[in-house]
């Protein structure tokens, strides 16, 4: 299966070669019906591959469609059309091979209060059938990897934002999933915390791990993101290396970059928007 890539990215000679395509999104919609707007469109005919070893960036504002995009990728919504796989997985189609692939964490950093840390991971390596020599075994690595060996007996009713997330980290990687997926998942936390959490982001693409990482925060784009897709009302509106997107726009700055590219797509709807209503008068 040939990956998929946006229509406006480009290869650069000198760009490292990618490596297999673990996530495959192909002009994916989803379409909500408003009282007062009729049918919205949060997803708009979306395309994009995230590759092992690799950091894939989604970046927008907030609405621009990352967390419909995302919850989609993770079996939580359907889409209205197009196709999301995982790891050759369908999204729909075969959503509960689709769970043992993927790992999400989000800006939710929800936690059941009466269980401890080593409780709350143990359940959910449970839920996804881990044996419980290898679950231990995995669970020992992980907290040990994540430094989370004073919080094994911590409640989650008395863990701070920060612990209860890197929780959440240990919960999305328990059973070893290939594909990663962190959505705003830094949104709330203190520096420190969004430190460690950027650090575990590096850390698994080290160790091939296909990531895709959500956020409007431009500092960990450039921290952690080897490519990025630039979202606006539902679609990419420009993809590649951050190199590559600064070349082709005359930015160094990727705050002027981003600016750039959501101003003009934002005046080029606009200018559509008159055009219709010219067409419809």
């Amino acid at each position: 299966m040939p990956p998929v890539t946006s229509p406006v990215e480009t290869v650069d000679a000198e760009t490292p070669p990618l490596g297999r395509p673990m996530v495959e999104v192909v002009d994916l919609t989803k379409a909500y019906d408003d009282l007062a707007r009729g049918e919205v469109l949060a997803v708009d005919h979306l395309s994009f591959s995230a590759h092992s070893g690799e950091v894939f960036g989604l970046l927008g504002p907030n609405g621009a469609g990352k967390t419909t995009a995302l919850r989609i990728l993770t079996t939580l919504l359907k889409p209205t059309a197009g196709v999301a796989r995982v790891n050759g997985f369908d999204c729909v189609e075969q959503a509960e091979l689709v769970r043992n692939q993927i790992g999400f964490i989000s800006a939710n950093t929800a936690v059941y209060d009466r269980m401890t840390a080593w409780e709350f991971v143990e359940y959910f390596g449970r839920l996804h059938g881990l044996a419980p020599a290898q679950l231990r075994d995995r669970m020992e690595w992980l907290f040990t990897k994540l430094r989370m060996d004073d919080l094994r007996d911590t409640l989650g009713a008395k863990m701070s934002t920060g612990m209860k997330q890197k929780t959440s980290i240990a919960r999305a990687l328990v059973h070893d999933p290939p594909v990663i997926v962190f959505d705003e998942a830094t949104n709330g936390l203190d520096a420190f915390a969004a430190r460690a959490s950027l650090d575990a982001v590096a850390e698994l693409r080290d160790e091939g791990k296909c990531v895709v990482f959500s956020t409007h925060i431009m500092s960990e784009v450039q921290r952690i993101c080897d490519r990025i897709a630039v979202m606006y009302r539902g679609k990419i509106i420009d993809c590649g290396p951050m190199d590559d997107l600064r070349e082709r726009h005359g930015e160094d700055d990727l705050e002027e970059l981003f600016f750039h590219l959501v101003s003009n797509a934002e005046r080029e709807a606009i200018e559509r928007k008159g055009d219709d209503g010219g067409v419809g008068g």
